[in-house]
């Protein structure tokens, strides 16, 4: 209960503030309506079925480019991070891409992917599969050389190293890879469907309630985004809290 308690102090004061600067006039209610005001759109939103399309649209585009992002960064960043050569050999290239936003590229992904969803994974692809691989990589490099020595000096064949020691002593490095790619996955993907041709997204309802000035349904989308964004990181936690109940043990 304690925990709980000091799990929602803050953001208890951030709605008292919110609340007092919307009810005394300090901030425009046009600009900054009663939180009351939003959890009234939040719940209208969901209950005429606006919200609902919207969300399963944006958390689909999201874990589907998450997906394969995964897919891709985790087996090349164990073999980046265990095979020396390799990691000299790409860590110009990967060290520019990161460097590149992903937003930056937009008009790149529609030129090859159109305005579809296609191009909105696509983005997610890109930057949570260099997320994955770096994290994946050092995570990788960092394991301890002892252990592997003394499973060489066993018998160990190299693949029964890489599988029963390299991967394991990898899950922590992957899993925090994992979890900066998962809520970036969500950005992005809102990010993308305020700006590529979309009719159903969180990202298109903030964008389309922003434009015709519904500012309560714009926070209520924005709101929603953030709780999807908490939920989602929440789960991975979980996942990783349970396979990797021996961490720190």
């Amino acid at each position: 209960m304690k925990h709980f308690l000091t799990a929602i102090a803050l953001p208890l004061i951030i709605l008292f503030i919110w609340a007092m600067l919307s009810i005394t006039g300090a901030v425009d209610p046009l600009f900054l309506p009663n939180p009351f005001v939003v959890a009234k759109s939040v719940v209208s939103g969901f209950s005429k079925g606006g919200f609902t399309p919207s969300l399963i649209a944006t958390v689909a585009r999201s874990l589907t480019g998450f997906a394969m992002a995964s897919i891709v960064g985790i087996p090349l960043g164990l073999l980046i991070g265990r095979i020396p050569s390799l990691a000299r050999t790409t860590q110009p290239t990967i060290d520019f891409f990161r460097s590149v936003p992903a937003t930056a590229l937009f008009p790149l992904f529609l030129f090859f992917f159109g305005i579809g969803d296609a191009a909105k994974v696509a983005v997610v692809v890109y930057a949570c599969s260099l997320i994955v691989l770096v994290n994946t990589a050092y995570a990788a490099l960092q394991v301890k050389t002892p252990r592997l020595l003394s499973a060489k000096v066993m018998g160990a064949t190299d693949i029964q190293v890489f599988w029963k020691i390299v991967v394991p002593e990898s899950f922590p490095g992957i899993f925090a890879g994992l979890r900066i790619a998962l809520s970036l996955s969500f950005v992005l993907v809102i990010v993308t469907e305020m700006f590529i041709g979309t009719t159903v997204g969180l990202g298109y309802e903030i964008i389309n309630a922003q434009l015709v000035y519904r500012v309560p349904d714009m926070y209520a989308a924005i709101f929603v985004a953030g709780v999807l964004g908490y939920l989602a990181n929440a789960v991975i936690i979980a996942v990783e809290k349970r396979l990797l109940h021996w961490v720190g043990k």
